[in-house]
């Protein structure tokens, strides 16, 4: 058990403060039907939303689990400080005006500290956040609507931890079919940080996977514990770690008071850790989906079917250049395909297998199922659904009936793919699901949510890194270069401890930055200088031209592309 127990699991919730956003959050509670006691705090009022008003803290008929702060920041402070007076779980502090308004605030940073100092050893979720949805449990403190619902019993489902409230409250609205257990903001971390919340939520037997929207990492440490502990528990985790540009640094400086820092340190300090990387928001949530329903891949081998050469096609250049593949069929695979579709059709990976068997279902799941025995590690099957409003989709389902036959057939695991995203109905999501079969939206995003599950069948098939600072560990080692003229200068392989960082709050330190500041007990680091030339000597002659061709005038050399970049990082 967790010091965040009470907090993530309560058995009685308390909202302080009976505004706007404090009434929302009653509202809600009484919504998804939390079985425990609500109590309200707010000195004027008899009732916010038929629940009875408390007039102080200590008039409460007992310790609240968890609280829901819906003040003001000045007030904020004393709120808390009576709070872990009378005992409570822990609080989500909503309020803004802390260390985020450091640049145009003077008493930001200030008050955070006497927030922290407030709280002792109370947790506190924040400042500078909406709060968390437990929907295994039906427990909430959210000041907002929000789209998602209750687990049914016995059913698992995503963690997510965001830096974002909006973000958080998007993600509630998603279609695609995930189930969600949990969801929670992080905001400025100021006491309790994103990896000791993300390690209070995979205790929970209840979720299958976690998924992290990262400005600021808080804790080496923790991130370190967290990935361990997510390996014993088997339960994988992606990260959409911000920061690549200088824009998003900037951004999550005025929005939770983080430093995003060095993407390439971020870069190897999450492979280091065997935590895949997505760039996008559809692309995360997909991977969180083949996590939940298969999780990580023990190879990089796929296979492909689909009724179009255009959509083999497509398949085909998606993996280009990434880490998963499509590889040849063996002779005797071949073969047994061939005899399932006849010699009408040509034989290959990804695989047209034409419309002669389409609606045949028998012969559908013979040429699936000879596919699908060559042992792949994910077997897709390109699948647009038709709109349900103006037309009938009864012709598709003999065709995902042979396709889970097949797949139960040969043990094997599977995802259906939809080339655009609105082309899978969240009801057919969940059909899916409940089938065994991954529903994937989107074929860029189906790569993505593979890739990612083969860093962590990778990563949980070697040994674990030692703990950074330890004498086993080894340095981390950025991978990738910047743009040229970026704000970075990375050699590639150079460890991180040589690498010469300039950032406008920080300087390098011998593990990734927190919050702007090297970890705790470590120096910073000053790399040694790159080396220079000399400068001419204006008096030495010049040198005679070997040839009139070498010392003609030339054009200027055209700025070649970067190469493309894997949303996954290789090891």
């Amino acid at each position: 058990m967790t010091r965040l127990e009470r907090l993530l699991r309560p058995k009685s919730i308390c909202v302080v403060g009976g505004g706007g956003f404090g009434t929302n959050v009653v509202r809600q509670t009484l919504k998804m039907r939390f079985p425990g006691e609500l109590w309200v705090v707010h000195p004027t009022k008899d009732t916010v939303e038929g629940v009875t008003a408390y007039k102080t803290i200590a008039d409460l008929p007992g310790a609240p689990d968890a609280v829901f702060i819906g003040v003001n920041r000045g007030l904020t402070i004393d709120v808390i400080r009576q709070l872990r007076a009378r005992g409570a779980g822990g609080a989500v502090c909503f309020a803004a005006g802390f260390r985020e308004t450091g640049d145009y605030d003077a008493d930001g940073e200030r008050l955070q500290r006497e927030l922290v100092e407030a709280a002792g050893d109370m947790p506190v979720i924040g400042p500078n956040c909406y709060g968390l949805i437990n929907y295994a449990d039906g427990a909430l403190l959210w000041p907002d609507q929000h789209g998602g619902r209750r687990l049914a019993p016995g059913e698992t489902g995503a963690a997510i931890i965001t830096q974002s409230s909006n973000i958080a409250c998007n993600l509630t609205m998603q279609t695609r079919g995930l189930p969600v257990a949990y969801l929670m903001t992080a905001g400025n971390q100021a006491q309790t940080g994103l990896s000791e919340m993300a390690l209070g939520l995979i205790e929970d037997t209840r979720v299958s996977c976690l998924g992290l929207h990262i400005e600021g990492f808080d804790s080496v440490a923790g991130f370190e514990r967290l990935a361990a502990r997510a390996r014993e528990l088997r339960k994988p985790i992606v990260a959409m770690k911000v920061g690549r540009s200088e824009q998003a640094r900037a951004a999550t400086v005025s929005h939770t008071a983080s430093l995003a820092g060095s993407d390439a340190a971020s870069d190897a300090f999450l492979r280091r850790l065997g935590i895949p990387r997505v760039d996008t928001i559809p692309s995360f949530l997909e991977t969180l989906k083949l996590f939940h329903a298969v999780g990580p891949l023990h190879g990089n081998t796929l296979s492909s079917m689909s009724c179009s050469g255009g959509e083999a096609s497509v398949m085909a250049d998606s993996a280009e250049g990434r880490r998963v593949r499509f590889p040849a069929l063996a002779p005797e695979h071949k073969a047994r395909v061939a005899e399932a579709l006849g010699p009408l059709v040509a034989v290959a990976n990804p695989l047209d297998y034409n419309t002669y068997i389409w609606n045949n279902e028998p012969a559908m799941t013979a040429a699936f199922s000879a596919m699908v025995s060559g042992g792949f590690d994910l077997n897709m099957l390109v699948l647009d659904f038709p709109r349900t409003d103006r037309c009938s989709d009864a012709d598709w389902w003999p065709t995902v009936n042979a396709f889970e036959t097949a797949l139960k057939a040969n043990g094997a695991k599977g995802a259906i793919v939809a080339s655009m995203g609105e082309n899978i109905p969240e009801a057919h999501a969940e059909d899916l699901l409940r089938r065994g079969i991954v529903p994937i939206l989107g074929i860029a995003e189906s790569m993505d949510a593979a890739e990612a599950a083969v860093v962590v069948g990778e990563a949980w098939a070697r040994a674990a890194a030692p703990p950074i600072g330890s004498a086993a560990s080894p340095p981390l080692r950025c991978r990738a270069s910047p743009p040229q003229g970026g704000r970075l200068r990375i050699r590639r392989g150079l460890p991180l401890a040589q690498t010469q960082i300039k950032e406008t709050r920080w300087q390098n330190c011998r593990s990734p930055p927190l919050r702007g500041r090297c970890p705790a007990g470590q120096r910073v680091v000053s790399p040694p200088p790159l080396p220079t030339k000399p400068p001419p000597n204006p008096s030495s002659p010049r040198p005679a031209c070997p040839s009139p061709r070498a010392c003609a005038p030339r054009a200027p050399m055209r700025p070649s592309l970067p190469p493309r970049r894997s949303a996954i990082p290789s090891p």
